[in-house]
């Protein structure tokens, strides 16, 4: 008997009674589980909520995500971030489409072999969409393995991930294995939480599990030590003639590929010298002021801006490094900016993302 079947009985007991009420959830298919399943990727489960309604009402199927255009499809992942996970979904949408007639291949190599899908998705949807009997093994779940075993192995390392994918398919319920799953999911996420904050009080594994017969729960699990992210000092433009803005398309390779963004370069200029930036690049500036400093964290990047807002004259026939003015109104319905700009955004009476949906809920 594996060391882990004990857990299988309370855990979806326990599961049973204590599930969460998640969109995604109350209408189980395929298209929708991959969808939640990308989206949760880096992503608070409350967060991707609206995001995810919002997506499947515009998108409700396969076809309809791979016919989408990129804009279009960009604008309703806008707030996510991470914009390859989509651009990697139309991929794989369009796969399904052209080699699968536009149903989802009910196999678990099949699925993996999709575009922007791993072995936790492939897992995720072929258990729980189609009742395939393989793992789904996330960060919630190698959490709560590693201590319930009171494993002091490296879970960012492969072969341990390798090896806990093992140990689950071992003691999958054959009738269940997608509530099993999500039950593993669920406990990581709202009772085997990290640090010292775990609800051991309230765990159906506290029993038997040896973190907590130790007094371990606080160092499980073992994490080697991230790189330190590389700090880039950017100063951003807010450039306004009248009532509209200039934006630009970023390059279609390279960290937010595709978006469109306020103008900026590298350095933190002062005042004086954004000035001289703004007459260089040909603009006649009329008036300048100086926007709150922010920062923006990506994976493995940090920017940390110097903003300005800058009303500029005689902006016909100018077009600087592929720049474009428009009205912001219409930013904000058709081009999709990142929510690095979010802060900045408020200076174009705009706002971005998530942010938009609740501005627009509370008037």
């Amino acid at each position: 008997m594996s060391e882990l079947e004990y857990i299988v009985k309370p855990l979806l007991s326990w599961y049973d009674g204590h599930a969460r009420i998640l969109p995604w959830r109350e209408q189980v298919s395929p298209y929708r589980v991959w969808v939640s399943e990308i989206m949760l990727q880096q992503t608070r489960v409350e967060a991707v909520k609206p995001f995810f309604e919002r997506f499947i009402r515009a998108l409700p199927d396969v076809q309809a995500l791979a016919g989408c255009p990129e804009d279009e499809l960009l604008k309703l992942w806008e707030g996510l971030g991470y914009y390859n996970r989509v651009r990697n979904m139309q991929k794989a949408a369009r796969v399904i489409v052209e080699e699968y007639k536009g149903v989802f291949p009910a196999d678990f190599q099949k699925l993996l072999a999709l575009p922007g899908i791993g072995r936790y998705t492939a897992g995720a949807v072929g258990s729980i969409a189609f009742g395939l009997t393989v793992p789904a093994v996330d960060g919630n779940v190698l959490r709560v393995l590693s201590r319930v075993t009171a494993s002091d192995e490296d879970i960012f390392k492969q072969s341990v991930k390798t090896s806990m994918e093992r140990k689950v398919a071992k003691i999958l319920p054959k009738d269940r294995p997608g509530d099993f799953n999500q039950a593993m999911m669920e406990l990581g996420a709202v009772v085997c939480i990290p640090g010292g904050r775990a609800r051991c009080e309230v765990c159906p594994l506290a029993s038997g599990c040896k973190a907590r017969l130790l007094g371990l729960t606080e160092e499980l699990p073992v994490r080697k030590a991230k790189k330190e992210r590389k700090v880039e000092k950017r100063t951003v433009f807010v450039l306004r003639d009248g009532d509209k803005v200039a934006i630009r398309k970023r390059p279609l390779k390279g960290l937010l590929a595709g978006m469109y963004e306020l103008p900026n370069l590298s350095g933190s200029l002062t005042q004086e010298e954004a000035l001289d930036y703004i007459k260089e690049q040909g603009f006649s500036p009329v008036r300048i002021l100086p926007l709150a400093d922010t920062k923006h964290i990506f994976t493995h990047v940090e920017w940390q801006m110097t903003g300005y807002m800058v009303s500029v004259e005689e902006t016909k026939d100018r077009d600087p490094e592929g720049l474009f003015f428009i009205e912001a109104e219409e930013t904000q319905k058709k081009y999709p900016i990142p929510a690095a700009f979010a802060a900045y955004a408020r200076s174009m009476d705009i706002v971005l993302g998530q942010e938009k949906y609740e501005d627009a809920e509370l008037q």
